[in-house]
């Protein structure tokens, strides 16, 4: 699908939040993650901002482990406080897409 940077703004960092929640990651592989389920227009530029945010309000953990591939990688670990703040995402996102299914269907009739 096109051009879903604006509408995905709001998302990826609850879209960050549950990759980590899967497990630890670095900042590459979570860009691969949203690009396998199909956001392809996401790239390192717009995660690892996203990544920073989360580190400063506390919500993950980092680590530095080896790379066979060049210098040691920042792994992110998705913390209690982060865990809370993902499924605080899914309920304002059920929410919101809830009232938007409801706002489809009177367009609809």
């Amino acid at each position: 699908m096109e051009d879903l940077t604006e509408l995905l703004k709001g998302v990826l960092e609850g879209c960050v939040l549950t990759i980590l929640a899967r497990g630890e990651s670095y900042g590459y592989q979570i860009v691969r993650s949203l690009n396998g389920a199909g956001f392809e227009s996401v790239s390192e530029g717009t995660v690892y901002p996203i990544l920073v945010r989360l580190e400063t309000k506390g919500l993950v953990t980092t680590s530095r482990v080896p790379s066979t591939t060049g210098p040691p990688r920042k792994v992110y670990t998705l913390n209690e406080a982060g865990r809370t703040a993902s499924d605080s995402f899914w309920q304002r996102w059920d929410y919101v897409s809830a009232r938007l299914a409801e706002l489809r269907e009177e367009d609809s009739v």
